[in-house]
């Protein structure tokens, strides 16, 4: 019997997912049980709520055991992907973050203004981007815990200033990431270079982007480095090219938006679920729930390379944009 879940229903599923504390989670688990239909198709599910319901609340009563000190390096990944700005001293980095989301980073004129990670939560269209402003990195010195902070982003973006000598500071940071074994993709990796190492997708943004001397500059800059990695001029006084670079993170983040609706219902346009490109039908049921993927009997689809709610099974490749109508 198909479950025919209600809207509301995925709506309060998707704020389980996002809550942060055991009664954020029980009070949208609590909410689940009372939207789910209640028939045999959905009561094992009904069950697995259930029993997580009973698990949050154990762990809410438990007394807290001995704090173990957190590193402030080590920074939960929020959003659709997290990315981690770094550069040299007095480059924007903390006013990229400050322009883009509600941090607050502190802001100077003088370098090593941050002395530590900063995130916020950077807002493209109806999904967000967690940026993290970090401290500068120089060949003189870099806190040895940003290697595993850039290591765990999913984007790296290199800021640099354009009004300073874009090469010497490009190459530079390139030799601190080397010694932390951290490499742009499709790098080759000299030998004798200790492993593993981390290829990571990386932006390299050229900001005070501020008059037309300097696009010139910075097209210089990539001829003469042959850059290989995507590369943007920004201006963040001027308020240039800032829609651009979120939408060149979209693109490196190598996801995509699909939304839901119900049988005879409009689809829900303001809130996609977020999955990598290329996850088909099955990857988006088992990203709702497990018993979506295992009872998954097909779905329709509208969208651009589809007729509109033509009939697809679980193999079917989701594309960006597209609406799903599933049938357990």
């Amino acid at each position: 019997m198909p479950a025919n879940l209600p809207q509301t229903y995925l709506d309060a599923d998707k704020r389980y997912r996002e809550a942060k504390t055991p009664e954020e989670k029980i009070a949208a688990l609590e909410e689940m049980l009372a939207l789910i239909p209640k028939h045999k198709g959905t009561d094992k599910l009904q069950a697995d709520i259930k029993r997580r319901i009973s698990r949050h609340k154990e762990l809410s009563q438990k007394k807290p055991g001995a704090v173990i000190q957190k590193s402030v390096f080590n920074i939960d990944k929020e959003g659709a992907a997290q990315v981690v700005i770094i550069g040299p001293p007095n480059t924007g980095k903390s006013s990229l973050v400050d322009a883009l989301t509600k941090a607050s980073p502190e802001i100077a004129d003088f370098p090593h203004t941050t002395h530590k990670p900063t995130p916020g939560m950077a807002q493209h269209e109806n999904i967000q981007f967690q940026l993290v402003d970090t401290p500068p990195i120089t060949e003189d010195y870099v806190d040895p815990e940003m290697a595993d902070l850039i290591r765990r982003a999913d984007i790296v973006v290199l800021l640099l200033d354009l009004k300073a000598d874009l090469i010497g500071q490009y190459e530079d940071t390139l030799r601190v990431l080397d010694t932390f074994r951290i490499f742009p993709e499709g790098t080759i990796v000299p030998e004798g270079v200790r492993r593993p190492v981390f290829f990571k997708k990386m932006l390299v943004a050229a900001n005070k982007m501020d008059e037309e001397k300097d696009e010139e500059d910075l097209e210089t800059f990539l001829e003469l480095t042959g850059l290989q990695q995507p590369a943007l001029g920004i201006s963040l006084h001027r308020g240039k090219n800032i829609s651009e670079f979120l939408e060149e993170l979209y693109r490196l983040s190598g996801i995509i938006r699909v939304y839901s609706k119900n049988p005879g219902k409009a689809p829900d346009l303001k809130e996609p679920f977020v999955i990598p490109r290329d996850s088909t039908l099955e990857d988006l049921a088992l990203k709702i729930h497990k018993d979506f993927a295992r009872k998954l009997k097909f779905a329709r689809i509208w969208g651009n390379t589809v007729h509109d709610g033509q009939m697809v099974q679980r193999d079917y490749v989701m594309q960006d944009g597209d609406i799903v109508e599933i049938h357990i």
